[in-house]
């Protein structure tokens, strides 16, 4: 029984905390799906000039443009078989601001031509971004973004360093809490970070094959090209 983030990790993956491997488990193989419910201590953004950029990302559920304290937090981890017959694992997050909720779209498929996680970003898949997985010396699960690549139509075009962003995800568990936590930091290489949240949250754990993915969670249009 082998996830997607199994086969990114390797034999790595036995060195997660325990509640990570169980989390990062979730699969098709695996028949579950697991869902996040919790509070972001902090959800921030650079502002000024790139609150527009984030604006227009947000149209299509890429980032947030809104910054608060105590954000209430879901993130929503469904595993299915896309289009393509891909296994795809969901990677919806949804931050309840007090002036209404935002989303950050993705989903990620292992693609055997790149040997890696490729993670698609927002509704439409425009963007897909390599992924590198690698395991800490506490037990949590490190997350880095590499190249990026914007898709659409006969477009197949690198997005430049100059406009790009490099995403790190920490995912740690608490014992003493009992609950996940998460950091994620997103910068561009030349102006510094851009966008980020940190916080925590509970895990729930479903077998998918009863309930299925549910309505408006799946993108709206699919890619092929990884």
């Amino acid at each position: 029984m082998t996830s997607i983030f199994q086969r990114a990790l390797g034999a790595d993956f036995d060195r997660l905390h325990p509640q990570l491997r169980r989390r990062f488990a979730v699969g098709l193989d695996s028949g579950e799906s697991c869902v996040g419910r919790g509070v972001m201590d902090r959800v921030w953004h650079r502002g000024g000039w790139v609150r527009p950029f984030l604006a227009v990302g947000a149209s299509r559920h890429i980032l947030v443009p809104s910054a608060g304290r105590d954000i209430p937090f879901t993130i929503e981890n469904v595993p299915y078989l896309d289009s393509y017959g891909r296994e795809t694992v969901t990677f919806v997050r949804t931050f309840a601001f007090p002036r209404g909720a935002r989303r950050f779209d993705a989903t990620m498929v292992y693609s055997e031509e790149r040997d890696r996680v490729v993670d698609y970003l927002g509704t439409h898949q425009h963007l897909a971004t390599d992924l590198e997985f690698s395991v800490d010396a506490h037990g949590a699960l490190v997350i880095r973004s590499g190249e990026h690549r914007f898709r659409e139509g006969r477009i197949d075009a690198r997005v430049p360093h100059l406009v790009g962003a490099d995403a790190r995800v920490r995912e740690s568990y608490d014992d003493m809490a009992g609950r996940f936590r998460i950091s994620v930091t997103v910068a561009n290489r030349h102006f510094g970070p851009l966008f980020g949240y940190e916080g925590s949250f509970t895990a729930e754990y479903a077998d998918v094959r009863e309930r299925g993915v549910r309505a408006g969670l799946r993108p709206v249009r699919e890619e092929a090209r990884a």
